[in-house]
């Protein structure tokens, strides 16, 4: 059973499947790793209820959010094991109203994130902390494509499969994915690895991108994977991930 099947109508069911959407393309043979925005002001300075760890961070997922950083944790110690490339994302300081932009206009809080304790919080959670050669792309964007500088790291490591990880899956996962999918990417969303401060916003973002802009996959599917890549498959790209 999917994790959205229980807020799908028996109607819309039926409507993606006759019309052939939720096919499975398929892992790639070159892929990187992309974890977004798992930092202090997604997740809470410490697992605890969503309403609680909301008084003080305002974006946190409470302790859904930290659920995703174990999962994260260990799909990291394969990943890494396995020697492919690994990029993380995290916010922008925003200073003035204009880093704001029109996150200004959709919440009433958004002028915390101007609050030194909001920027110190863009720090990565340290359970998942980067590694040596492990790139950090800062943005202001949902996308981690818009402003930066992925696309051209992806495609001068020849990347033909974005895994992605991170939050909230209706906001920034979502928009990366689109991005991806519009760069032609294969693009695998690891399911425990992922993680939103609405529930039905999880589920349904989730079966829209299985749906039409990527596959959904397990943890467990995912590191099998990415044990059975070759050896070295990224030997030549050591030096310039770490560059």
């Amino acid at each position: 059973m999917a994790i959205w099947d229980d807020i799908l109508s028996e109607r819309d069911k039926e409507v993606f499947a006759k019309a052939g959407y939720g096919s499975r393309q398929g892992f790639g043979s070159r892929p990187a790793l992309l974890v977004v925005d798992v930092n202090y002001n997604f997740v809470g300075d410490k697992p605890e209820p969503i309403l609680k760890s909301i008084e003080t961070h305002r974006n946190s997922c409470g302790e859904e959010g930290w659920e995703g950083v174990y999962q994260i944790q260990k799909l990291l110690k394969v990943a890494r094991g396995s020697g492919i490339p690994i990029f993380f994302s995290t916010g922008l300081p925003r200073q003035t109203s204009l880093d704001t932009g029109r996150w200004g206009g959709k919440n009433q809080r958004s002028v915390e994130d101007r609050s030194e304790s909001s920027q110190l919080s863009n720090e990565i959670v340290e359970e998942i902390a980067p590694m040596e050669g492990e790139v950090v792309f800062q943005k202001q964007k949902p996308s981690v494509f818009f402003g930066t500088t992925l696309i051209s790291y992806l495609t001068e490591l020849h990347i033909d499969t974005l895994l992605v990880a991170g939050t909230t899956t209706s906001g920034c996962v979502r928009a990366t994915v689109l991005d991806a999918f519009s760069y032609n990417f294969k693009v695998g969303v690891v399911e425990e690895c992922t993680f939103d401060r609405g529930q039905i916003s999880h589920k349904i973002n989730l079966f829209d991108m299985n749906a039409k802009y990527a596959d959904v996959v397990s943890r467990e599917e995912t590191e099998d994977y990415l044990a059975n890549l070759p050896d070295n498959l990224f030997r030549e790209a050591g030096a310039l991930v770490k560059s």
